[in-house]
């Protein structure tokens, strides 16, 4: 199993780009299932769960030529079965994504109830109350969910109980080949979700209030879909876990290929603590620099969901606030699991209390090098993180979890000057 040892670097430099989102990629390749043409990709992160969610679909039949390792062409027009079985979809959460687009198409299909990440509960009941709503019969057997729409998916209102994007994701791909129109309320608004729509929108489904709570899809009836080739946004929480790297060591770096507008919430938390930016854009690409801060202000925050602070930025934030002065305060909102990186921070010398989802940091505490071991996905950039700063040499174990959503890390980290080294 592949550890990454890490040896204090208090000083970073150079610039990266930024690879296109994992979280956006996922659901863009399940778009591949509404055709039975080719359809073209780019800009895809070479991270786990892509290649993942690519291997379940060649499962199910599809036929997948790479034409580099961000690039590929997807053909779905020989879909051999409809089971999404549970020895793939354990493997990563948003496997549950195959659902609709399957439903919509073939009227029936089994998908394995989801595995994933252990950062708290995530139910599916969201998905199936949905769909059950739009004429599916859905039962849970041998922990799979067999859903079955003899007479096609037909329009509904669709009102979630909680803002969920796997959730909107799967029902705006099943509403795209529904008979009549969906209405999504309390629809996600992640970046995400809003190109997922814009795609579908460009490509013959009409949607209405992108970018909303509110989302009004008319579906073709059946009529597959026909794609034009398509490039995925960049990945805003990379992006924010390469500036909290800049800001941990209080170094300038600079990050290419990136969309700001989509970090707004993290620039916002990065200015309070005390940096500064300066951003560029050269033939319509982004890039920005961060500036040295001259002093780590404490902050608050409290994760919700877009364009609130995301909870996937949250554990980072936590390993920066160890650098900062006086108590920062962090609230989880989301995910009752996902202070289970405290105890690792805690083990590099962080001075963190818990009481129930609320988390006090008291800054400037010297971190001392340790044996560290990821829990989850972002837990693991969070520990990259603090051992940036932390004195002697950390080695971050069980960094299969990293691999799952950062491409490159300790490459890139590497062009930027940082001591870090894969080992196995």
């Amino acid at each position: 199993m592949d550890y990454l040892q890490i040896t204090q670097s208090l000083k970073l430099e150079g610039e990266i780009p930024i690879s296109g989102a994992k979280n956006a990629a996922l659901p863009l390749l399940a778009l591949s299932l509404l055709s039975d043409k080719a359809l073209k990709i780019s800009n895809l992160p070479n991270v786990a769960d892509v290649k993942t969610f690519i291997k379940l679909l060649e499962h199910l039949g599809a036929n997948v030529s790479w034409e580099s390792s961000h690039a590929l062409g997807i053909e779905c027009k020989n879909i051999i079965h409809t089971r999404a079985i549970y020895d793939i979809v354990r493997k990563m959460r948003a496997s549950i994504l195959v659902l609709g687009a399957l439903l919509a198409r073939f009227r029936a299909c089994e998908v394995s109830l989801p595995g994933g990440c252990a950062i708290g509960a995530r139910p599916v009941d969201l998905h199936l109350k949905a769909l059950e709503r739009m004429g599916t019969q859905i039962r849970i057997k041998g922990g799979y969910i067999i859903a079955q729409a003899p007479n096609g998916l037909k329009g509904a209102d669709i009102l979630f109980d909680k803002i969920s994007v796997t959730g909107s994701e799967n029902i705006i791909m099943a509403a795209a080949l529904a008979k009549g129109k969906t209405r999504i309320i309390n629809a996600a608004k992640e970046p995400e979700v809003v190109q997922l729509c814009e795609i579908l929108n460009k490509n013959g489904i009409e949607i209405k209030g992108i970018g909303s709570n509110e989302l009004e899809i008319t579906g073709s009836d059946g009529v597959l879909l026909d794609f034009e080739p398509f490039c995925v946004i960049p990945d805003r929480i990379e992006a924010g876990t390469y500036l909290c790297a800049g800001a941990i060591t209080n170094s300038s770096i600079t990050l290419k290929n990136l969309n700001t507008s989509h970090l707004q919430a993290i620039l916002d938390k990065l200015e309070e603590i005390g940096f500064s930016f300066e951003k560029q854009i050269v033939k319509d690409c982004e890039s920005l620099r961060i500036l040295p801060a001259k002093k780590f202000n404490p902050f608050e925050l409290i994760t919700t969901e877009y364009p609130g602070f995301p909870t996937d930025m949250q554990a980072q934030f936590m390993a920066l606030a160890t650098q900062c002065q006086g108590v920062s305060v962090i609230e989880e909102r989301l995910f009752e699991n996902r202070f289970m990186h405290v105890n690792e921070l805690q083990r590099l010398g962080a001075d963190i209390k818990l009481t129930n989802n609320t988390a006090k940091i008291q800054g400037q505490k010297p971190l001392f090098g340790a044996d560290v071991m990821a829990t989850d996905l972002r837990a693991s950039s969070a520990l990259v993180l603090a051992a940036l700063v932390a004195k002697d040499t950390t080695n971050v174990r069980r960094i299969y979890h990293l691999d799952r959503g950062y491409e490159n890390l300790e490459n890139k980290l590497g062009l930027l000057g940082a001591k870090i080294r894969r080992f196995s």
